[in-house]
C-alpha cells in the first residue's frame, strides 16, 4: 500500500486523531475503497514513527465509528456497509468544529455577523471560484 498518512507531532492535534481523519478522508476522496485492508498496526506505526498503541488507538475509534472492521489474523479493512457515509458525516463534523471555533474567535475579536458573513463570502470566493468549480465538475 503506498504510503497515504503523515502526522505532524508539532500540530497540537494528538497524532491519532490525525490517523482519523487521514483515514475518513481517504474513505471518501476513494483513496481507500470499500474492503481495502489498511496497513497494520505496526507497519504504520513503523511508517509514521510513532507507538503503535497510538495506531491501535486510532483503528480502536475508526472501528467504533464504523468505518473500519478488524478481523483478528486478517487485520484491518474499509468497511463495505456504508463507510463512505459515514465518514462523510465524521469529516462534516470536523468541518463544522472548524467553523465554529474560526466564528468564536471572530466573534471574540468584536467581528459583527455582516462583517464575518462578509469575510466568509470573500474566503469561499477565493477557495471556490468559477476555476475551482469548472475542476470540481
Amino acid at each position: 500500500m503506498p504510503a497515504i498518512f503523515t502526522v505532524d507531532p508539532s500540530s497540537g492535534v494528538p497524532i491519532y486523531l490525525q490517523v482519523i481523519e487521514q483515514v475518513k478522508r481517504a474513505v471518501v476522496l476513494g483513496a481507500l475503497a470499500p474492503g481495502e485492508q489498511l496497513p497494520t498496526v505496526k507497519a504504520l506505526a513503523v511508517e509514521l514513527t510513532v507507538n503503535p498503541n497510538t495506531v491501535a488507538r486510532a483503528y480502536r475509534d475508526l472501528e467504533r465509528e464504523a468505518i473500519i472492521e478488524t478481523s483478528p489474523g486478517r487485520g484491518s479493512f474499509v468497511r463495505t456497509d456504508g463507510s463512505v457515509s459515514d465518514a462523510r458525516e465524521a469529516l462534516d463534523d470536523v468541518v463544522l468544529r472548524g467553523l465554529s471555533a474560526a466564528i468564536r474567535e471572530a466573534k471574540s475579536l468584536g467581528v459583527d455577523r455582516p462583517a464575518l458573513e462578509a469575510l466568509v463570502v470573500k474566503a469561499l470566493d477565493r477557495w471556490y471560484s468559477a476555476t475551482h468549480q469548472k475542476e470540481d465538475s
